[in-house]
């Protein structure tokens, strides 16, 4: 299954994407985390677009070179979850299917309880439900510590970016974890050096407001988490069914790490394909 470049705009930026399967399938948008793009699906678009589903993975604020707003405030997750409902209308499609992965984990968590309506399924990979991961920090020593690195992130004054950058990138490089094939973090590394992309990216942590309220999902949802992963600890990962009140299936994957979609390629593909199935499938 072929993969095509789309442009999507919205709020006066452009946003870079890629498209798979049949233009009148369901559609999926999917929303890669930080420091990926949206070709961290490529290995599960394909596996979607087979089924029958229109699969669309955007490169997201801050991401695409059209899309770098210089002011913090408009990296809130509100102008984020913004951004994804005005893609779907673009595509006209009323209602879709919505995964994210990391901080497009977070962003999904948001727009589905906010704008539940809009949504036929909820799939997220790694992030707990955001009550889960504040209630972790504030209880979990353990949480606490793995989290550390988010200080880092916030630095302003550019800060964080020279830390991140400095000696051939090696923080950047650092952070995936030798999980993410080499030629694919040259090229994120590349590509977050391009002016204002790894602010951008880093925005998104700066932006983010620690005291915001997110409520129960009522969205079908299908959270997949890896026991190995190194930043989101089990606490928040096992809690988050209790901020779930539609139905939930909950995939703990042994041995896997943060970095699902490149190590767990086709079990990730497998469980989609079930959930998406069950809620609203290839027939639309």
């Amino acid at each position: 299954m072929s993969t095509d470049s789309l442009r999507l705009a919205h709020d006066g930026l452009q946003f870079d994407a890629l498209s798979s399967g049949p233009d009148d399938g369901p559609l999926v948008v999917c929303l890669h985390g930080f420091p990926q793009f949206a070709d961290a699906w490529d290995g599960v678009m394909p596996l979607l677009a087979g089924a029958g589903y229109r699969v669309v993975a955007v490169d997201q604020r801050g991401y695409s070179p059209g899309a770098r707003p210089r002011d913090v405030a408009a990296y809130h997750v509100d102008r984020l979850v913004a951004d994804v409902l005005a893609w779907a209308d673009t595509l006209g499609r009323p209602r879709f299917h919505l995964a994210g992965h990391d901080w497009g984990g977070a962003v999904a968590w948001r727009l589905a309880e906010r704008h539940p309506q809009r949504l036929l399924s909820l799939t997220v990979l790694s992030t707990p439900h955001p009550a889960a991961f504040k209630q972790a920090l504030a209880e979990d020593a353990d949480q606490r510590r793995r989290s550390i690195y988010v200080a880092l992130f916030r630095l302003r004054w550019h800060l964080a970016e020279r830390l991140m950058l400095a000696r051939g990138a090696r923080v950047l490089r650092q952070a995936y974890r030798g999980k993410v094939p080499a030629p694919r973090v040259e090229q994120n590394v590349q590509r977050l050096r391009q002016p204002g992309a790894l602010t951008g990216g880093l925005n998104w942590y700066r932006a983010a407001d620690r005291r915001a309220e997110v409520g129960p999902v009522q969205v079908p949802t299908l959270y997949i988490w890896g026991s190995a992963d190194q930043a989101l600890g089990a606490t928040a990962a096992e809690a988050t069914r209790q901020h779930v009140t539609g139905p939930y299936r909950y995939e703990a994957l042994a041995g896997a790490s943060h970095w699902l979609l490149e190590e767990q390629t086709q079990r990730v593909a497998d469980l989609m394909l079930e959930h998406l199935a069950q809620h609203g499938g290839a027939s639309g």
